[in-house]
């Protein structure tokens, strides 16, 4: 029996690992075709994209790619809408639901998407939670599959905070073969139920690792204490000297925006081993393929 299609993409969970697997195939389609390849998968169709915090790549991708798919993208900001003056997201998600084919949104409270994607009747895709970031994970992937041509049996070792990008990283990664080792210190650590290796040795993690993958280390809502946390992980900066303890093959991944001398130095941010741009790019491709996949019918 042909396993059913998710219609939410909220924590990762939803999408099996085969699925995921032919979702990534598709991103690269899309990529290698771009711009005519799947510009009509949304004709006549809009879709709603919020934005609750200030965003490059997640906004300009999701809009770009909607365009390049045939569709229009509503842009809104919750200053714009009546959710600042007190509508519940229940009810925002029913009125929504009655206008556009699709909702992505990126928020400062994973509990307010999981609400929205419950009271939607369209698909519903989680942009950026405190909590989770899966679709990174879905262009992480794909850059993955570009650069060594198949994901099952590869190492990434994610190195700094363990935050929503690491604990997306490893959920994908236990959907499709990819072994991911979390990096941190004590504080900054994933939770032992995330389907990842974890330890307090950046050396050991990225032994034998296909891929090191950074993030920053004062994320939007740490400021407060962006000089304890610059303290705490400085150990776990992405170097010369962590690239050492890696094969020769190993590429460098990041999810920017990057703060190069603090969780990445300069020389590897921009060095013959970063994949970080195409990292970017394929946000794009990945995110038109879910698309795609969340609105077939």
């Amino acid at each position: 029996m042909t396993e059913p299609r998710a219609r939410q993409y909220i924590d990762g969970h939803e999408i099996s690992g085969g699925h995921l697997v032919n979702l990534i195939d598709r991103a690269e389609e899309l990529r290698a075709g771009r711009p005519n390849e799947g510009g009509s998968a949304l004709a006549g169709k809009s879709v709603a994209m919020l934005f609750e915090k200030p965003s490059t790549r997640t906004r300009i991708s999701f809009e770009v790619g909607t365009v390049e798919l045939g569709g229009h993208p509503v842009v809104l900001r919750g200053s714009e809408m009546q959710l600042s003056r007190g509508e519940s997201v229940e009810d925002t998600a029913r009125v929504l639901s009655r206008f556009v084919s699709a909702i992505v949104i990126r928020s400062g409270s994973h509990e307010n998407v999981v609400a929205l994607a419950e009271n939607a009747s369209v698909p519903v895709i989680n942009a950026l939670t405190p909590e989770f970031h899966p679709c990174q994970a879905l262009a992480d992937l794909q850059t993955l599959k570009q650069r060594f041509g198949t994901l099952n049996g590869l190492k990434v070792a994610y190195v700094g905070d363990g935050n929503n990008v690491a604990r997306s990283l490893a959920i994908a990664g236990s959907l499709t073969g990819v072994e991911v080792v979390v990096a941190a210190p004590a504080g900054y650590q994933l939770e032992t139920e995330v389907p990842a290796k974890l330890t307090d040795d950046p050396i050991e993690a990225v032994h034998r690792a296909d891929a090191i993958y950074g993030d920053v280390w004062v994320s939007m809502g740490d400021e407060a204490s962006a000089g304890q946390r610059r303290a705490d992980l400085a150990p776990y900066r992405i170097d010369g000297h962590l690239l050492s303890h890696a094969r020769q093959e190993t590429i460098v991944m990041h999810c920017l925006p990057a703060h190069p001398g603090e969780e990445i130095t300069a020389d590897v941010l921009y060095g013959d081993r970063s994949a970080v741009w195409d990292q970017a790019e394929n946000r794009l491709h990945a995110q038109k393929a879910l698309l795609e996949y969340l609105l077939a019918p």
